[in-house]
């Protein structure tokens, strides 16, 4: 039986020092955040009140690591909506934090937002450190000093945007954070949960995690950031990434929502198993094909979630009648398993990443290079190659060569000659010799010239 191959030693940052940057809208939160992570990780528009969820990046300086959270706006008298949401947001980095970089704006001094803030922060064990951003040019630099009376020590004037001021930043923080040896793991699992907008992916995420980790609203689009989480579940390492919802191509708005599609792709890059979400109460939309081909053509693993099963009749009818009705449309990838959920409720939630470690695993299989060759010569006995005019199609001997996703390489007299329909042919023996449920698997035809 074939064995999941080793991978080389990760970092898993679950014991590296937090960061948390906090301040009230449009002061150049994820600036900072992007400036100080080194690349743009963080949607930034001139709009108050971009960035909603907690977004999480790696900072390493000098000799050391730590994480940074960005955070949406705080709006300190706010008792419901999206500002309420995010003061919840904020608060709970906070919780998380070693240390908080408080921004405020050199170029309108102290606000009643500012000052209502340093209070929460001042009742804080954590050590603040105040940043003065906008202060671009020598008299915004002066107007700093304006925010020593909100009590927190000296203000710290820089610009994020062009980058002044970050490096004392950056030591200013090794100084005040603690050191924490970094765990090592020999493999942690990724997992990104996709779908279109509002169908219960914020809510599976919370559900996984056991806590508000994200935003939740019934309004669509409440989530614009991937948001990576590191978890344990079964002593098995994870990382769970939530991505803003993905819509098709011509129904994505200029602007920030652009941004969220493009970094749900890049979430759907980084991660080894995809689960994507879809919505029981309703009817399988072109939508939902349209992402379950964009993570075929990823080559990931693939899990299908129907959340919100609770509102359904759950009885094996049902089930596999759901099942029938997907798979006559998704006849594409006939081998994706379902998991039938309920974020609300928590039902089969734990089956659905049993299902994904199973996954995980089928992805990381190495089969010997004589049993490919066997699998291969079986297939080419049970149903030759058509010919094309004279030239007849040489299937040779094949090997696999990597895993994750498992790809193997076949050799032939000439590559051109091998049909769609034969490739298909092929990989459906492949997988019905070696198994590799839920995850893409990849061919390479080459010609004996090459």
């Amino acid at each position: 039986m074939p064995e999941a191959e080793s991978v080389s030693p990760t970092i898993v940052t679950t014991r590296k020092p937090v960061v948390a940057i906090v301040g009230r809208p449009n002061v150049g939160k994820s600036t900072l955040f992007n400036r100080l992570v080194g690349q743009r990780q963080a949607i930034t528009e001139d709009i108050p009140g971009t960035t909603r969820d907690r977004l999480y990046g790696e900072v390493e300086w000098k000799d050391a690591r730590y994480d940074l959270i960005d955070t949406g706006g705080l709006e300190p008298d706010s008792t419901e909506g999206y500002p309420a949401l995010i003061r919840d947001q904020v608060q709970v980095a906070m919780a998380e934090a070693h240390a908080i970089l408080f921004v405020v704006d050199a170029t309108t001094g102290v606000t009643a937002s500012d000052a209502e803030i340093a209070e929460q922060l001042r009742r804080t064990d954590k050590p603040v450190l105040v940043i003065a951003n906008k202060g671009d040019n020598p008299v915004r630099q002066e107007l700093a000093v304006e925010f020593y009376e909100l009590g927190l020590g000296d203000p710290m004037p820089v610009s994020a945007y062009h980058g002044l001021g970050v490096r004392e930043v950056q030591d200013r923080l090794l100084e005040v954070l603690p050191r924490f040896e970094v765990e090592e793991a020999s493999d942690v699992l990724s997992l990104a949960v996709v779908g279109r907008p509002n169908v219960g992916k914020s809510a599976l995420i919370n559900t996984i995690l056991g806590e508000s980790r994200v935003i939740v609203s019934e309004m669509a689009g409440t989530t614009r950031d991937a948001v990576d989480t590191p978890f344990e579940y079964k002593e098995r390492k994870m990382m769970l990434v939530d991505t803003a919802g993905i819509r098709r191509p011509g129904k994505v708005e200029k602007g920030i929502e652009k941004y969220s599609v493009m970094r749900a792709r890049d979430a759907i890059e980084r991660s080894d198993v995809t689960v994507l979400v879809l919505d029981a109460t309703q009817r399988l939309a072109s939508q939902d094909l349209h992402i379950a081909g964009l993570l075929l053509e990823a080559h990931k693993g693939i899990i299908v979630a129907i959340n919100k099963w609770d509102l359904v009749e759950d009885t094996d009818e049902n089930r596999n009648d759901y099942a029938n009705r997907l798979f006559v449309r998704m006849k594409f990838a006939p081998w994706v398993p379902l998991a039938f959920i309920s974020a609300q409720t928590g039902l089969n939630v734990e089956g659905l990443l049993d299902l994904a470690v199973e996954v995980q695993d089928a992805r990381s299989i190495r089969i010997p290079t004589h049993e490919v060759n066997s699998a291969l010569r079986e297939a080419v006995a049970a149903h030759p190659p058509p010919s094309t005019g004279r030239r007849q199609l040489r299937l040779k001997y094949a090997t696999q060569a990597e895993i994750r996703p498992p790809t193997f390489i076949i050799f032939c007299n000439d590559a051109s000659l091998v049909h769609f329909s034969y490739r298909r042919y092929i990989e459906n023996h492949f997988r019905r010799r070696f198994g590799f449920e839920g995850t893409a698997i990849r061919f390479e035809y080459r010609s004996r010239a090459e």
